[in-house]
């Protein structure tokens, strides 16, 4: 191409692209939408919130993502962020908004029949906190669960901080709700604690080896559960046992003392003065089952 014909078109597309000319906006046109994280912060980090999943657009969320919560913002954008002109869910309205969402009414879950249902007192914004959670909490948590737990369940929570053998909360993967079931219902037939698939105890989740079936269960697992020998948070007795020495813990079924016994009493050569027969498990070492031992000696 000769250099004059190469000028040309070089002016050609400095003047068709200049702004002005016929690459212009035409006069009249609609301005841009303002967007939420225009002005709030915190629609800027609803980003990587679990709401906006799949809904950002070139890393912005759009107003379109507010509004189910938030109502349709133009009459507050109008105004120049008049609060008045905007819908904040709070309170139990707050849960309220939640719940046209995660109405969770499963068997024993419930997001309305639970001892955390939608009450001024305890709602679903007392736990879950939409716009600012805890770091890299999971269901966008308010806070670590123990203290979040602890601000109403007090005396639990300090078990796990004052006491010397307790479960391990907050670490290796363990929280309250791995036990607890914070949206359980109330109904008949429906535990404070978590049970497994087949209707167990949610303890043999964890401590496998203690389900069993033994062809010797120990009787303590037909006339009760875990929670019989164990505290089930903490305790100041080694394996979170209720009483400091295991012979006492015994003889509360093994004995007639209380007007009845569970199991077999101790044959009349132990002599429980004697710290010989005062450790059961020192021979009783299969103390939740046996497959062999009726006396659960092995």
């Amino acid at each position: 191409m000769r250099p004059l014909a190469t000028g040309g078109l070089a002016l050609l597309l400095f003047f068709g692209l200049s702004p002005g000319t016929a690459g212009a906006a035409p006069a009249g046109a609609d301005k841009t939408v303002p967007s939420c994280s225009d002005c709030h912060d915190q629609a800027k980090a609803f980003v990587s919130n679990a709401h906006a999943r799949g809904k950002t657009s070139q890393g912005e969320v759009p107003n379109k993502v507010c509004t189910p919560c938030h109502g349709d913002g133009t009459l507050h954008i109008d105004a120049g962020g008049d609060r008045e002109k905007i819908m904040k869910p709070v309170g139990r309205c707050g849960a309220e908004t939640c719940l046209d969402c995660h109405d969770q009414t499963k068997g024993c879950k419930s997001g309305h029949s639970s001892k955390h249902a939608n009450s001024e007192a305890v709602n679903c914004l007392t736990c879950h906190s939409i716009h600012s959670s805890e770091l890299k909490a999971p269901n966008l948590l308010a806070r670590k669960q123990l203290d979040l737990c602890g601000s109403c369940h007090a005396s639990q929570a300090a078990l796990f901080r004052n006491k010397p053998y307790g479960h391990r909360i907050g670490r290796g993967g363990m929280e309250c709700s791995t036990c607890h079931e914070p949206h359980q219902s109330t109904n008949a037939g429906c535990e404070i604690t978590r049970q497994t698939r087949t209707g167990e105890i949610v303890c043999v989740s964890c401590h496998a080896e203690k389900k069993g079936p033994f062809v010797f269960p120990h009787g303590a697992g037909s006339v009760g559960n875990c929670m019989t020998c164990h505290e089930p948070h903490a305790s100041n007795n080694a394996h979170r046992l209720k009483r400091a020495t295991v012979y006492q813990l015994c003889m509360e079924c093994h004995s007639p003392i209380t007007g009845g016994t569970l199991g077999s009493q101790p044959p009349s050569f132990h002599n429980l003065l004697t710290a010989r027969y005062q450790n059961c498990t020192t021979c009783h070492t299969a103390i939740h089952g046996s497959n062999r031992s009726p006396q659960l000696v092995r």
